[in-house]
């Protein structure tokens, strides 16, 4: 897996600029999050495609399943999200560096004619969101054989 550059904008990713159908971006436009917002705004999802199965799965560390929204918008669209809560502040307390993202985060993806969406299945476990989504068997073409007459 590669690395997309930074220069591309947060509504963009490389598959955008093919206009693959299986391209994944930010349907809200970066001015409606926050600072805040923008630092989890990229949750972390793979996307693997099995004989049976489209499956995703998202590094969601910290964040309770009570937290994640999982939803299949029409045209087929997948749409994670969620928010990830800022740490409660003491006023004695006197902070040294703040790397953990906090905030909300949303990643959508158009998923394939194949794809059941209404059997897709949802499972969070340690941190990781699993999202299975069936696939419909392709059904081979019906081959008859023609006999030749003379």
């Amino acid at each position: 897996m590669s690395i997309i550059p930074s220069f591309f904008n947060d509504r963009q990713t490389i598959y955008d600029l093919f206009n693959c159908p299986f391209s994944t971006s930010l349907s809200i436009p970066r001015s409606q999050f926050s600072n805040e917002t923008a630092a989890f705004a990229n949750a972390r999802i793979d996307w693997k495609e099995t004989p049976e199965a489209h499956i995703f799965k998202a590094d969601l560390p910290g964040i309770k399943k009570e937290e994640v929204k999982v939803e299949v918008e029409e045209g087929r669209v997948l749409q994670i999200s969620g928010e990830r809560s800022k740490e409660q502040e003491e006023k004695s307390d006197h902070w040294h560096r703040v790397e953990r993202s906090s905030g909300k985060f949303l990643r959508r993806f158009r998923l394939p004619e194949n794809a059941k969406i209404d059997q897709v299945k949802a499972a969070m476990e340690n941190g990781v969101l699993t999202v299975t989504v069936p696939k419909e068997e392709i059904k081979k073409a019906e081959v008859k054989t023609i006999e030749i007459s003379s």
